[in-house]
């Protein structure tokens, strides 16, 4: 069964990798990083202030920061643990996905970009006024969608790498929101 459902996995992933072409890939190339959306993450920090203020921003860009740490710390325990090579390391798979120069790390089981991006959109949801959220949301949402099949059609992650990394970013995402949430409540980080 586990074959099997290994099998899907990398057919998909040579599926999905072979829609794109070379006028594609620089695209795909930014897009995987995460510095190209800084404009987006400065207007989030601008709209968390307007909400919560100077203090409160402050310990909203704390938590995103614990979020992200535990996230992907979590992330580099499991790639360790199963030592799931990344598609992009396989010779067997040389030759059947597109060749793109880019980063290729050891171990891909589960991905920490798709964990860590809809963790922290969950979050950072939870924290902007209803007005924001209303377009925010599927901004991030769609963010969070086109950032983590980056990871497929660049290959470096297979499928489901992508869609247990999304698994694990919701859990971690409302339970840092739900934390959040409960010291605020309590007023833990009143003056």
């Amino acid at each position: 069964m586990l074959d099997r459902i290994k099998q899907i996995d990398t057919e998909l992933l040579i599926f999905l990798n072979n829609l794109g072409n070379k006028s594609w890939d620089p695209l795909w190339v930014s897009i995987t990083d995460k510095f190209t959306f800084l404009p987006l993450f400065i207007l989030i920090i601008f709209f968390l202030f307007k909400k919560n203020g100077t203090k409160g921003l402050l310990v909203i860009l704390l938590f995103i920061s614990v979020l992200i740490l535990f996230t992907d710390q979590f992330t580099n325990v499991v790639k360790d643990f199963t030592q799931r090579l990344r598609p992009c390391r396989l010779d067997e798979l040389q030759g059947l996905l597109r060749d793109i120069d880019i980063r290729c790390g050891k171990y891909g089981f589960f991905s920490a970009h798709a964990a860590n991006s809809i963790s922290v959109t969950i979050f950072i949801i939870n924290c902007v006024d209803e007005s924001v959220k209303k377009f925010l949301k599927p901004v991030l949402i769609l963010w969070v969608m086109i950032f983590s099949y980056s990871r497929i059609y660049l290959g470096v992650h297979y499928p489901l790498d992508t869609i247990f990394g999304l698994s694990f970013g919701i859990f971690s995402g409302f339970l840092f929101k739900y934390i959040y949430n409960y010291f605020i409540s309590v007023k833990v980080f009143s003056d």
